[in-house]
């Protein structure tokens, strides 16, 4: 029996691609393919399937240039935000992602972000790569601590809830706004908000874990970051389009933010420079989910949902 003929539009680990290539008659990318590309490839191996990333742009006009053979688009992140999913599904097409395997691998880059800002980590390691030699005393160079700390947590899905569970470690106060309140059993005694700028000047430091996409569009603004208390910290690992980015920088030189800690940005990789001139910034290449095992785990978690669907399966993880 042939094996199922897919495209591999973006570059995976090699772990995953040993499977691709044993498991179907896959077309593997040689780099992260854009849309056209994505299209072209897949009309020419006649594939059932694609895995794509964030490159494949796959909007509405897109997905209507895809050819009727592709039953299935696995989106190799939990994000998809970089595709119309509506549109894919008005065509009949099946759309999947990978949620739950880069859960904590995300929140623990979030929460490295959030103790180096606080503790000024960019500062001082660049400190000593310029050589010390002048002890600090006393006053110098201090941080913020950040055990004890009061964290607001935007968005307390999977990764909101990874992110609260290392805050109680450090014996932080957990406060989130979501769409809907969770059950006890999930909240676990954090204090709920209906109303974000409620919740914000309680907030000594605040995270953001929303969904690519989200419905609410930019949150934090000049009128929301004034509603934190000064000198707050400011945690990004979500999506780089909830956020004013001039509004960020002005709270950042202002003084309403001690600091911010960002994996992610409104344009990527061409991000605002401007925000690493600034010492009071801990920066990171939307890298979340940059681990061995997690970025295997979502290379065969979308070929898990390739797998399921050409053997006529349903999707494993459908959005």
């Amino acid at each position: 029996m042939p094996l199922p003929r897919i495209v591999v539009a973006r570059r995976i680990t090699e772990a995953a691609a040993a499977r691709a290539r044993r498991d179907f008659d896959a077309l593997m990318a040689e780099h992260d393919m854009d849309a056209a590309e994505t299209i072209a490839a897949a009309a020419a191996h006649r594939a059932e399937a694609i895995l794509i990333g964030g490159t494949s742009k796959l909007d509405a006009a897109a997905i209507a240039q895809l050819p009727d053979h592709v039953r299935l688009i696995a989106n190799s992140s939990v994000g998809y935000d970089h595709m119309d999913a509506a549109a894919a599904k008005a065509r009949g097409i099946l759309v999947t992602n990978t949620p739950d395997v880069l859960t904590d691998c995300t929140a623990d880059l979030a929460f490295m972000l959030l103790l180096g800002a606080c503790r000024r980590a960019h500062e001082y390691d660049a400190l000593m790569r310029a050589g010390w030699r002048k002890k600090l005393g006393l006053p110098d160079m201090l941080g913020v601590k950040p055990s004890g700390k009061a964290l607001g947590i935007v968005g307390m899905g999977r990764i909101g809830r990874a992110m609260a569970q290392r805050a109680r470690g450090f014996g932080m106060t957990v406060l989130y706004h979501n769409r809907n309140r969770l059950p006890p059993e999930l909240e676990q005694g954090a204090r709920y908000f209906a109303d974000l700028r409620e919740m914000l000047p309680h907030c000594q430091i605040l995270s953001l874990h929303l969904p690519g996409g989200a419905p609410s569009g930019t949150i934090m603004t000049r009128e929301t970051f004034a509603l934190l208390p000064r000198g707050a910290v400011f945690v990004n690992t979500a999506r780089g389009s909830l956020v004013d980015e001039e509004a960020l920088l002005e709270a950042l030189t202002s003084g309403q933010l001690f600091a911010a800690g960002l994996d992610v940005f409104r344009s990527e990789p061409d991000y605002d420079t401007r925000f690493a001139e600034l010492p009071n910034v801990l920066l990171a290449p939307h890298v979340a989910s940059a681990t061995i095992e997690t970025r295997d785990a979502m290379g065969f978690r979308a070929l898990d949902n390739i797998a399921a669907v050409t053997a006529g399966r349903a999707p494993i993880d459908p959005v």
